[in-house]
């Protein structure tokens, strides 16, 4: 460690000791208020809490409920002119940060108090190399070297164990995967060892793997550290995993605040409790009746067979095809009328790249055929006519809908399209479909912005279900939605199946998810399924060493069952891009009987290549 970051390291151990008695952080009514055309609202209204030391407070509640604007408000980050703090204290080494000017606030930002944030790709700059950004921070609050300051970045990544850390200094943000990237942005906010980290929904996009990864890297530099964490989030499973003490919140107030197990053993009040009975959990899927026995035979809706899906990259200057992306390799699959096939794995794992080409929007080789029809052999109006049958409902409900048009103008667009009835029968059919999934005909005259996200995803199941397709993709469509949302999506989804038999590709990295809806399960690894069966076979019988790590490592919302550290992969997850020429290893499945296929040698380790079969 150099002179200076000692020298740092000791003022704040100085000030610690100072005033090792009380909190490190102590919020004292804190209220903030948005500008609107009507005036001034309230967004968090009257909140009190302290943060002990080395502890990790949570904040949990719905979106819209306060939580990250209680955390930019601690870092006097609100968006001006329009936000601001109305009255309350926030009180951190002796002062009131509510009241301390931007000049003061510059040398406790990101130095005493760092913040990590959602989305680590919005989060760091996309034309700025990771070195840069790193360095950039250590170099603003001390006074090192650049190359005292470039050997500090080098170990700030060391620390949250990036691999090769010093070549991933000279990458950029959309060089690294989701996980890398969440990585950099925890290694950015350590590296001058704050007093306080506040990380807002730090694991909501990632893989269930990755978020325990990220989870235990949190706990382990914490351990290391001694850092006070307010984690936010709406997982109440992470809360489990994570918290010493919980604070709820709803509509900008506090709901209930206590230690993490009187809050999951005894919650007081019917909000939490309403919160904890919506949380999906393993092993609740197993109760429902009928779901993981084989359905009758019945002609597949629709069925793959060896699809591939490569991409190629091309370099150069002469700009010839370098190298190529193996994005689906050889994967088969059917899906029957009235069932749900839940498609699972990590990101890039080729789940939305599969889902695409059964919608026809990438090209790709093999076969896939809807309703007995090869899409391959079809062209121009029989090849939309069979794309009737295919609908996607898309993990961003907000970017799936265009913002000028009318919500009933966009559930009717896809029978405009195909010429189905005249104007007054298209509306009659959408306001039939608005009552359908929970909303109200007088609603389709609105505009996307005007609904909440819940209710923008019931808006694109409307849309999806205006063609009467046999098939609906969900890929992702509810990973982004809060958990009590999330369960009334699902139900939704569950109902709909009844009422018209459509069959579901349900694609998603949530296991908890998949167990509660799926019937049968197909895991993918690196574009190939390693493991396929019902969802007692997979998720009673998991035989898979992948399989197993994806199932063990989703949160359980039980603190009394807190896990201990999460196995931590040896090398990152490979490529899937390859040189021009060079073949993957195919793997082989075998059936360990009544359909439960596996990988032939079920071989593989996490982060290391396929074993061949």
């Amino acid at each position: 460690m150099s002179a200076d970051i000692a020298r740092s390291a000791s003022a704040k151990a100085v000030a610690a000791d100072q005033a090792a008695a009380g909190p490190v952080l102590a919020v004292s009514g804190l209220t903030v208020v948005v500008r609107g055309e009507e005036g001034e609202r309230e967004v968090v209204s009257d909140l009190s809490f302290t943060l002990a030391r080395g502890k990790t407070l949570c904040i949990a509640g719905e979106s819209g409920s306060g939580k990250s604007m209680t955390s930019l408000a601690i870092m006097r980050l609100l968006p001006k002119p329009a936000t601001r703090i109305a009255s309350g204290t926030i009180g951190f080494a002796g002062q009131d940060l509510a009241g301390l000017d931007e000049r003061a606030m510059q040398a406790i930002r990101g130095n005493r108090i760092a913040m990590i944030f959602q989305e680590p790709m919005t989060s760091l700059n996309p034309v700025l190399s990771i070195g840069t950004q790193l360095i950039e921070a250590i170099e603003t609050h001390t006074d090192l070297s650049r190359r005292e300051a470039r050997r500090h970045a080098v170990e700030a990544l060391k620390a949250v164990r990036i691999p090769e850390a010093e070549s991933r200094l000279a990458q950029y943000p959309h060089e690294l995967s989701g996980g890398m990237r969440q990585r950099v942005m925890i290694a950015m906010a350590l590296a001058l060892k704050p007093d306080v980290l506040i990380a807002d929904e730090p694991t909501t996009a990632l893989d269930v793997t990755v978020q325990g990864e990220v989870l235990e890297l949190l706990r382990d530099l914490q351990r290391r550290q001694g850092t006070s964490i307010i984690l936010i989030t709406h997982d109440m499973g992470v809360v489990a995993e994570m918290a010493d003490r919980v604070i709820v919140m709803r509509n900008g107030r506090m709901v209930e605040q206590g230690r993490v197990g009187d809050i999951f053993a005894a919650p007081m009040q019917a909000y939490t409790r309403e919160l904890l009975a919506a949380v999906p959990r393993m092993g609740a899927g197993a109760a429902r009746a009928g779901i993981g026995e084989p359905a009758a035979p019945a002609p597949d809706v629709a069925a793959v067979r060896d699809l591939f899906v490569r991409f190629d990259q091309r370099g150069g200057f002469l700009g010839r095809v370098t190298h190529r992306v193996h994005a689906v390799e050889g994967v088969s699959f059917s899906i029957r009328p009235d069932e749900t096939l839940a498609l699972v794995g990590e990101s890039g794992c080729g789940k939305s790249t599969t889902a695409k080409a059964i919608a026809g929007l990438v090209p790709f080789s093999g076969s896939i055929t809807v309703n007995g029809r090869d899409l391959a052999g079809l062209s121009g109006e029989a090849r939309k006519a069979v794309k009737r049958d295919v609908q996607m409902i898309f993990q961003d409900p907000y970017a799936s809908l265009d913002p000028r048009m009318r919500v009933g103008d966009l559930v009717a667009e896809p029978m405009l399209v195909h010429g189905i009835g005249s104007a007054a029968e298209r509306r009659e059919r959408v306001a039939a479909l608005f009552e359908r999934v929970g909303l109200q005909a007088g609603q389709m005259e609105l505009y996307p912005h005007e609904f909440s996200g819940g209710q923008r995803q019931r808006i694109c199941i409307a849309r999806a279900l205006t063609l009467r397709p046999k098939l609906i993709i969900a890929d992702e469509s509810v990973s982004a939605l809060d958990v009590s949302v999330q369960a009334r999506v699902l139900d939704l989804l569950k109902e709909l199946q009844r009422e018209f038999g459509i069959a579901y590709l349900f694609i998603s990295h949530d296991m908890a998810v998949v167990e509660n809806i799926s019937d049968r399960v197909a895991v993918m690894y690196l574009g190939q399924i390693v493991e396929m069966g019902t969802r007692a076979q997979v998720f009673g019988n998991p035989r898979h060493p992948y399989t197993r790590r994806l199932i063990e490592a989703v949160p359980v919302p039980d603190p009394a069952r807190r896990r201990g550290n999460f196995a931590r992969l040896v090398h990152e997850i490979p490529s899937v891009t390859r040189p021009r020429g060079e073949e993957p290893q195919r793997l082989r499945l075998t059936d360990l009987g009544d359909g439960h296929l596996v990988e032939a040698e079920a071989g593989i380790i996490p982060g290391l290549p396929l074993r061949a079969s």
